[in-house]
């Protein structure tokens, strides 16, 4: 706090700010902190980002990237890279996750599309890491790393293991023979944020340091299965079909029939529900963060829900019977 503090006064004394106080912004599952402050130019955004757990260049450049495309992101005021402080734009005090109603579902959600169709399109390789099959392995395998061997305290037999692994290969194929574009990563609710006074609820986008350039049904599929709140089939169904035309009408490469899209949205979301299983075991024992492993069953649900509609993945439902991996506690919000 000393360092950030010393980089931040000569800052603020340009805008004749002497004496501030700052507030904490967000609660995080990573190890950058946010703080917000007040100056007579408004309120402003103060990430620290430790610099051996966090590097702030890639968050920097897709800042970059957002802004170009006209998504509305943070923009960089200020950026010590060395020490890891950024000093940003404030989109605002509420994420769609603390507001979503009944009556402003479809009124915040719907721009959520058109926010993703301009970040898309403005897509070029070579420009973000790409998505690739040793990523996506590497995370698949947090879940038996961490959930199943740390959580579960259990090991998988040999028969289990070819089982798992057989599954990862059958998903990552699948995957990777989708188009690609830029990908958040992790374009949820909780990281969507409302702007004060902004009546035509056009998103605003944070938390995107780990964007990369990957397959087209990610970000849609994260918006929809969310990690702290469900929506029933009906309501999954008609936003994911409203993506998929605004999509096509952009020029988009999503295929022709959108029962084929759909067939890509759950599988690129089952590979995403096995990390995020791994992730939030990870949050717990790794990283002391235990609230996380409560929201673990919605994950359970999801992960089962879309093996049973495949027969080439029925194998892993039964592995999940085996290892008596339930999703008992799941709440779905139903608007």
């Amino acid at each position: 706090m000393q360092a950030l503090n010393s980089w931040l006064q000569p800052l603020l004394a340009g805008e004749g700010v002497s004496d501030y106080q700052l507030t904490p912004a967000s609660e995080d599952a990573s190890f950058r902190r946010y703080f917000r402050i007040t100056t007579p130019s408004g309120t402003r955004i103060i990430m620290d980002a430790p610099t051996a757990q966090a590097d702030c260049r890639p968050f920097v450049k897709v800042a970059g990237l957002m802004g170009d495309a006209g998504v509305r992101a943070p923009q960089i005021l200020a950026a010590d890279l060395q020490q890891g402080f950024l000093l940003l734009t404030d989109l605002g005090r509420h994420t769609y996750l603390d507001v979503l109603t009944e009556d402003n579902f479809d009124a915040l959600f719907r721009p959520c599309a058109d926010a993703l169709v301009k970040w898309q399109l403005a897509s070029k390789p070579d420009v973000l890491p790409p998505y690739d099959a040793p990523l996506l392995k590497r995370e698949l395998n947090l879940f038996p790393d961490w959930y199943i061997a740390k959580h579960l305290q259990a090991e998988l037999t040999r028969t289990q293991q070819e089982t798992l692994e057989r599954m990862f290969a059958l998903i990552i194929d699948v995957v990777l023979a989708q188009k690609r574009v830029y990908v958040h990563s992790d374009y949820t609710p909780r990281n969507l944020m409302v702007a004060d006074g902004d009546h035509e609820n056009i998103p605003g986008v944070i938390d995107f340091q780990d964007a990369v350039y990957g397959p087209i049904s990610y970000d849609i599929a994260s918006l929809y299965r969310d990690a702290f709140i469900s929506w029933d089939e009906e309501r999954v169904l008609d936003g994911t079909i409203r993506y998929w035309e605004k999509a096509r009408k952009a020029g988009l490469p999503v295929p022709a029939a959108f029962d084929d899209f759909y067939r890509d949205v759950e599988w690129m979301g089952l590979q995403r529900h096995l990390k995020t299983l791994g992730i939030f075991a990870r949050n717990n024992y790794r990283d002391g963060k235990p609230q996380y492993l409560a929201d673990a069953p919605r994950f359970v649900h999801y992960v089962r829900k879309a093996c049973e509609r495949y027969q080439e993945l029925w194998p892993l439902v039964r592995l999940f019977n085996e290892l008596k991996i339930g999703d008992a506690g799941v709440t779905r919000v139903t608007f």
